[in-house]
C-alpha cells in the first residue's frame, strides 16, 4: 500500500462534502428510509471516492481546483523509484486517467492508454506498443476495460489508484501481468488516501476475503 496524506486544499474540499453529504442523507433517511435512499447514498460515497483521487473530477459548477496528492505520488514512483521497469496503471474513474495521462504528457513519458472506448483494434495495437516498445513504460487501463482479455506480461509494477468494494476486481486487473510467459517477479501496489472512505473500502475487501477464505 501507498498511503498519502491529502494537502490541506484536497483534505478542506473532501470534509466539507462529507459534512453535506452526512447532513442530506440524515435528512433524507430520516423522511424516506433506508429503502428510498440507496441512490443517495452511493452517489455520496462515489462523490467522496472522486475526491481521493482529485476534486477536479467532481461534476458541480463550481471549480475545485486539480490538487490531487495521488498524482504526486504516483509520477514520483514512475519517475524515481521504478527505474526502467514497465508499470500499469488502473482506474475506475476515466476521468483520473485522463487527469494523469495529462501529467505524463507534460513530463515527456511514453505511454499507452485505453478505456472502454477503444476498439477492439485500438485495443491491439495498444498492447503490442507497450510489450514491444522499450520507450514505452506507462500503461493507463480503467479496470472494467482492463479485467480481462489482456497479455501484459512486460509489466512487472502494478498500480491500483483508487480501491474498488470487491477485491477480486482488483486481482483480476493484476492478473494482467501474470500470464504464460511472465518471467520477473510482479509488485503491485494500492494507492490509498487516510483518513477517508478508501480506509473504510480496505476494511470492506478484508471482510470479503475472509468471508471467501472460510468459504473454501
Amino acid at each position: 500500500y501507498i498511503f498519502c496524506e491529502m494537502d490541506k486544499e484536497q483534505r478542506g474540499i473532501y470534509d466539507a462534502y462529507k459534512k453535506k453529504i452526512r447532513e442530506d442523507l440524515l435528512s433524507r433517511l430520516k423522511k424516506d428510509g433506508a429503502g428510498k435512499s440507496q441512490m443517495m447514498i452511493l452517489q455520496g460515497l462515489t462523490k467522496l471516492r472522486q475526491i481521493c483521487d482529485s476534486p477536479e473530477l467532481l461534476n458541480d459548477e463550481q471549480s475545485y481546483g486539480n490538487d490531487s496528492i495521488k498524482i504526486k505520488k504516483l509520477l514520483e514512483h514512475i519517475e524515481e523509484k521504478t527505474a526502467n521497469h514497465k508499470i500499469l496503471v488502473f482506474s475506475q474513474f476515466t476521468g483520473m486517467l485522463k487527469l494523469i495521462e495529462q501529467s505524463l504528457k507534460k513530463d515527456q513519458v511514453t505511454y499507452e492508454y485505453l478505456d472502454g472506448s477503444r476498439t477492439s483494434k485500438q485495443r491491439q495495437e495498444s498492447v503490442k506498443n507497450f510489450q514491444d516498445n522499450d520507450d514505452c513504460r506507462v500503461f493507463l487501463i480503467s479496470i472494467k476495460a482492463g479485467g480481462t482479455g489482456l497479455n501484459l506480461t512486460e509489466a512487472d509494477y502494478v498500480y491500483i489508484v483508487d480501491p474498488w468494494w470487491n477485491p477480486a476486481v482488483e486481482n483480476q486487473a493484476i492478473d494482467r501481468c501474470y500470464r504464460i510467459g511472465q518471467t520477473k517477479k510482479v509488485i503491485a501496489y494500492r494507492i490509498i488516501c487516510k483518513d477517508t472512505i478508501e480506509e473504510k473500502i480496505m476494511k470492506l475487501q478484508e471482510s470479503k476475503k475472509k468471508i471467501a477464505s472460510d468459504i473454501i
